[in-house]
């Protein structure tokens, strides 16, 4: 019992360490918005001085070619496109996003959340010129029709930008991107028309280059969920650089679904249409450190598409926004959600918490409140597998007694020790992993519940009371000024500190083996430090689910009118189970043969063959 203990005590040990550290990290664009106007009316106003691009160089010429050469070196000039839900900017240079900024969510600073990274031009084009020069659309000048710098499109209306490139007559490249009130999404158009003798290579790229702009003040937190995902074939691809300074890439052929980025809690995705069985996809990505102990990542994505001549358009349709499980589905996102394990934790998370959440959240607007409630029907529903584990505590407290005269009049012998009280366990009909098995079963539910938690949208800067403004985030209450080593963590949640509260009261509550009594204290400690990185939401459930054990306890042992006594048990029917026979065929086997089971401590020679002890004399 003792060594099945210490498995299940290691095994929880290695499901919850999460190691975090906090960093702040601040680096995005202040934002240049003007008053909306409606969708017929155009302002023309001067771009911003620190967004406008160089003078044309004659290395232009020589890296872009004759042809392309003379579509660089103008004033970079930006579309300011407004809607309910975010403000974006279309640069002229290759009809690119320039800036995406979300109206409904901020930065951890309070900064509306800008999703494009510093500098980058996303959705962009590459290709080969007819001269074998490598083309970056980013460097062309296109013309951007209709006229105009401001456009304020409203919740049942749509805007179509086209950005050409007319590179001879009759020859031309050409995006249209259509942009709608009430989405996160544009409809995006790729026509490459008459342009045989402009590209050297009969294909072309289309790309996102610099990932999702990190929100969170947590950098480390953040890196760690950022991934690139491709989606082809009907399978899931992830690529998650870990290490530092060591490009991962990814490239595969075939139909491809989608291609998108992620950070913890928004995303960027490129979906084609009608997926071209001839398209390559391109994934790429690498870990960066930062100021203060923290760290970035920055991921890359792009179709490689062929182009057979004349016109050829693709169509596209591209989502930058929050990693809200509701929205994307309607894009046949939801596999970017992080749920867990994909065939095992996934489906629980995805399938059966998650709409409990959102159902309870339908009726509390209190995300706080709604965990609480959330978290006593968890209760509720796990009932049998928890009054499964009382039970079998109480059972072992029962028998506490008759095991200490066990391990006293055998101290000095090990194996008749453990003979001994398997035959109790017998006697008794006590599967002396009784409680570790529901345990062990309720494993899969609240892992899938940390994974919907941990990366829920809703959670994010949602306030409940006191001191938990941000239930995303750890409710910390004070900081020691320094890191504890190993678990590296610098700042105490108050909420975590409930939590080891309630695990402490739990462990002294159930605990009856002397050898044991280490884990009352050490447990609670150990999981306070840990869960002292975990969000509030998460930590709230925990110390509510918690607090709900101990009630259930108290009622079973000191109110249940079943109350259970060693009579009982002697009565109840018994059936030797699996794990009980294989233990004594083991005790049995090792006494035979003189050893001791691993663990115990091997017997001399002398005593090999000692002779069996007689058993204790127990009330009946």
């Amino acid at each position: 019992m003792e060594q099945m203990d210490k498995r299940s005590f290691i095994g929880f040990i290695l499901i919850g360490i999460i190691i975090t550290a906090w960093i702040v990290y601040s680096s995005t664009n202040t934002r240049t918005v003007e008053p909306a106007q409606t969708k017929a009316v155009i302002e023309q106003k001067e771009a911003p001085k620190s967004e406008m691009s160089t003078p044309k160089t004659d290395n232009d010429l020589n890296k872009f070619g004759t042809t392309y050469g003379k579509f660089t070196g103008k004033k970079e000039q930006f579309i300011t496109i407004e809607t309910d839900l975010y403000r974006a900017k279309i640069s002229t240079k290759g009809g690119t996003i320039a800036r995406w900024e979300l109206k409904k969510y901020n930065s951890w600073y309070g900064e509306p959340a800008q999703l494009i990274t510093p500098h980058s031009r996303e959705f962009s084009l590459h290709f080969f010129s007819e001269d074998g020069k490598s083309i970056d659309s980013r460097k062309l000048d296109f013309t951007i029709s209709p006229a105009g710098d401001y456009f304020k499109i409203r919740a049942n209306q749509t805007l179509t930008l086209t950005a050409r490139l007319q590179v001879a007559n009759g020859s031309f490249i050409e995006k249209k991107m259509t942009f709608h009130g009430d989405k996160y999404s544009m409809d995006a158009g790729v026509t490459f028309s008459n342009m045989e003798n402009y590209l050297s290579q009969k294909r072309f790229d289309v790309s996102w280059n610099g990932g999702v702009q990190f929100q969170e003040q947590n950098s480390v937190d953040e890196a760690n969920t950022a991934v690139a995902i491709a989606s082809m074939n009907g399978t899931t691809h992830e690529l998650d650089a870990t290490e530092y300074v060591n490009p991962l890439k990814f490239d595969q052929s075939g139909i491809v679904e989608f291609v998108s980025t992620r950070t913890k809690y928004f995303s960027a995705a490129m979906i084609q249409k009608s997926p071209n069985p001839e398209a390559t996809v391109s994934l790429s990505g690498v870990r960066i450190g930062a100021e203060h102990g923290g760290m970035t990542e920055k991921y890359s994505m792009s179709y490689r598409l062929p182009y057979r001549g004349a016109d050829q358009t693709t169509d596209f349709t591209v989502y930058i926004g929050p990693q809200d499980y509701d929205i994307l589905k309607t894009y046949g996102l939801g596999s970017t959600i992080n749920f867990g394990w994909r065939w095992i934790i996934a489906p629980i998370g995805e399938y059966f918490m998650l709409p409990i959440f959102s159902f309870i959240h339908h009726f509390i607007a209190n995300y706080g409140i709604a965990i609480l409630i959330f978290s006593a029907l968890m209760k509720l529903l796990l009932y049998p597998l928890s009054i499964s584990q009382v039970r079998s505590t109480q059972k072992m407290q029962l028998l506490a007694p008759e095991i200490a005269k066990i391990r006293e009049k055998y101290k000095d012998d090990q194996v008749s020790q453990q003979q001994e009280t398997m035959k109790l366990y017998s006697e008794y009909g006590i599967n002396p992993a009784g409680g570790c098995l529901p345990m062990i079963l309720q494993m899969p539910i609240l892992y899938a519940l940390w994974s919907v938690l941990s990366n829920s949208i809703q959670l994010r800067q949602a306030n409940f009371f006191g001191w938990i403004h941000d239930l995303s985030v750890p409710d910390v209450i004070f900081d020691l000024g320094f890191k504890i080593p190993l678990f590296e963590i610098d700042k105490f949640s108050g909420l975590a500190l409930l939590m080891g509260a309630t695990l402490f009261i739990q462990q002294k509550m159930s605990v009856t083996d002397p050898r044991q009594k280490a884990m009352v204290y050490m447990m609670p400690v150990m999981f306070t430090l840990m869960f002292s990185s975990f969000p509030a939401g998460l930590n709230l459930y925990y110390f509510t689910f918690n607090l709900l054990g101990i009630i259930q306890q108290i009622y079973v042992s000191k109110f249940s009118k079943n109350k259970l006594t060693l009579a009982d048990l002697r009565g109840v029917p018994r059936k030797e189970g699996w794990l009980q026979k294989k233990m004594r065929e083991a005790q049995e086997l090792s006494a035979s043969q003189g050893r001791s089971m691993p663990g115990q401590p091997t017997q001399s020679k002398n005593n090999k063959q000692s002779k069996p002890q007689k058993p204790i004399n127990r009330k009946k």
